[in-house]
């Protein structure tokens, strides 16, 4: 702490010069009295000992609220304040305890506080402009070596209170790659405001006639930061983003809420280049960590299909909030080796270990449980690809139910804490093989739960994922850049999107909230996805966004077991609120799958026997939904209500 006792030392020699300015200051404007006393007073010398050594005292109890010198700011300025105030009030009283003021002017304790405030907050502001290099604008003439190194030209996008804490980051880390050239506000208010020398040149409205201007003034910007979410920022339109793009713009951004994790202490974060679903016209979520944090630090995680989309984002942000220990399982050689890689670079603190395995593996996975003891499981391996799995309903059994049956049993037998099961909204009403494996991985979820005591298990059920792999945006952006034609199966077609770091979140989010909940149930969780999108507006819009308007758009049809439009809720579900974009799912229906279904299900998928299990799979559905099942097929076991 010894900067602590330098500043406190600075200030006293600051409180001594202020007295010392403010005494002579009111002795010079004072006429001098000729009193006589017989007792003695005090002298300038001692005066000043006396103000030097209270204001020292009152610096170093109201040291913990100072910032250091180089991030000085305001509150700074109103702590030297109450010192000052508190340091004159006090000197006021000692020296009318000791001679009654004799030979003090009294202006000096108006001047002194004034004086002592204006130093230290002078000198504060002087080591701050030094530290950011603010001084530098006073520089009358820049050498020419310093333009012709200057960096690329840069537009910021946002409220004003963003750039300035953008510009002060960049001034106190010295980063020189970029050089602001303007600020384009949402708000027209704010238009001709400066900004740490950077002038708000126009609105959001206006954005073309503010890069008309920079043109003409040579300052057309090479890069555009936005400073919050762009899909916050009202007024950008798909055409005005691809037209950016093509006149090679880079578009770059913060990191949003849900990405900075648990870097709550660091402002300046690397900016990176804005991937083409994050400008698409959606509510970007936002939530509370807390919770999270609270789920995840100093606990023992284990995810299985950590190679996946969802999987991968979930060990980020699980390393993020300080996981004990993190478990990698996954069956692709390929996906496995890429996470761990990047779990070892990004996040080395993180304790991982990777663990090459198929779910389908029951004595293999409950190896692996007893070995880590993990005491939360997110189970995110499934075979999801719709038209795949439609072909290959065998596989997707195996993986989807009888994976899910092996990872739930083997999450009881280690005594994990909680179970998750990643869900999708294609388990509602399913028509195709994958969501009725999905549903009846949801039941299976919900039987286990029945069974006893224990793990605590739930389901988070959510849709589309943008950028996932084989999800749209990558086969429209591929389809794009080829140069089309962008094929779209059906016009009417509409579907829920999040993007990837927001769903994982909300996952753990969920999870939380039924770490918090009372009873033992098993509890399903949706989770809010806003308004749906039609499919042909995304591809319109990713054409735009691409700058490419001459892009052909082929309607291909509906493929076997497709929707037009997905839903969050089946017939006899409601849902109820659960926590902020969490929503419980409640269902009408008491019907569980039993082990005599799996074993069944699961000879009859390794025998290769499509249509037959096809069949099987779908009469179970039914039962779940209330719907009419095909004679002959077993009952599900009911569970009594309560």
């Amino acid at each position: 702490m010894a900067f602590r006792a330098q500043t406190i030392v600075a200030d006293v020699i600051l409180a001594a010069i202020a007295f010392a300015c403010a005494y002579s200051v009111a002795s010079s404007a004072m006429p001098s009295l000729d009193v006589v006393t017989s007792l003695p007073s005090l002298n300038l010398s001692q005066f000043i000992v006396l103000y030097a050594a209270l204001a020292g005292g009152f610096s170093m109890l109201f040291r913990r609220e100072l910032s250091p010198w180089r991030y000085a700011s305001i509150p700074d300025a109103l702590v030297l304040a109450r010192v000052a105030v508190l340091t004159v009030g006090v000197f006021l009283i000692w020296v009318f305890i000791i001679d009654r003021g004799r030979g003090l002017p009294r202006s000096t304790l108006f001047l002194a506080p004034l004086f002592q405030m204006v130093g230290s907050m002078g000198v504060r502001i002087l080591r701050r402009a030094l530290h950011e290099r603010a001084l530098d604008s006073f520089s009358p003439v820049k050498a020419n070596s310093d333009r012709a190194a200057q960096a690329p030209s840069l537009l910021l996008i946002g409220p004003p209170a963003y750039a300035d804490s953008y510009l002060r980051d960049i001034a106190r880390s010295h980063d020189r790659s970029h050089t602001p050239v303007g600020i384009v506000s949402p708000d027209s208010r704010d238009v001709g405001q400066q900004v740490r020398g950077v002038c708000v040149i126009e609105s959001l409205d206006n954005l073309d006639e503010a890069l008309a201007d920079l043109r003409r003034w040579n300052r057309y910007p090479r890069a555009i930061l936005f400073l919050e979410e762009p899909g916050r920022l009202r007024g950008l339109t798909a055409d005005q983003l691809g037209r950016l793009k093509t006149d090679g713009i880079r578009l770059l951004r913060m990191p949003s809420i849900v990405e900075l994790a648990q870097h709550d202490g660091v402002t300046l974060l690397p900016i990176r280049d804005i991937n083409i679903e994050e400008l698409l016209p959606r509510e970007p979520i936002e939530l509370d960590r807390q919770a999270v944090g609270d789920l995840i630090r100093g606990r023992r995680v284990l995810v299985t299909g950590a190679g996946g989309s969802i999987g991968s984002e979930l060990c980020r942000q699980v390393a993020a909030f300080q996981c004990a220990r993190l478990t990698l399982v996954d069956y692709s050689e390929a996906a496995l080796f890429q996470i761990s890689r990047e779990m070892a670079e990004d996040f080395p603190q993180a304790p991982t270990h990777a663990v090459l395995c198929d779910v389908r593996n029951a004595r293999r996975l409950n190896a692996i449980f007893h070995e880590e003891a993990p005491d939360l499981v997110f189970h995110a391996a499934a075979l999801k690809h719709v038209p795949l799995v439609e072909n290959h309903p065998c596989e997707g059994v195996l993986t989807n139910i009888i994976g899910t049956w092996n990872v739930a049993e083997a999450s009881k037998s280690c005594h994990a804490d909680q179970m998750v099961l990643i869900s999708t909204d294609k388990a509602v009403d399913p028509t195709n093989v994958m969501g009725a494996t999905k549903r009846l991985a949801e039941t299976l979820i919900q039987s286990e739960q029945t069974l006893g005591a224990g793990t605590r298990f739930s389901v988070v059920r959510f849709g589309n994922v943008l950028g996932s792999a084989g999800s749209v945006v990558p086969i429209f952006t591929s389809q794009i850049e080829r140069g089309g034609p962008v094929t779209v199966t059906d016009p009417d077609m509409e579907r829920f999107f999040m993007t990837i770091p927001e769903a994982a979140q909300l996952v753990l989010h969920a999870t939380a909230t039924c770490a918090d909940g009372q009873g033992r149930d098993a509890r399903l969780f949706v989770l809010e996805m806003g308004a749906p999108v039609r499919i042909m507006d995304l591809a319109r819009q990713m054409i735009a966004l691409s700058g490419h308007r001459d892009i052909e758009i082929k309607i291909t049809g509906l493929r076997p077991g497709e929707k037009l439009t997905e839903a969050l809720l089946d017939d006899m579900e409601r849902s109820l609120p659960a926590a902020p974009n969490v929503m419980e799912v409640v269902s009408d229906s008491a019907l569980r799958l039993t082990s005599e279904h799996l074993d069944h299900l699961e000879v009859l998928a390794s025998a290769g026997e499509d249509a037959e299990l096809r069949r099987a799979l779908f009469d179970l559905v039914a039962q779940i939904r209330g719907e009419q099942r095909t004679a002959g097929t077993p009952n599900l076991r009911v569970v009594a209500a309560g």
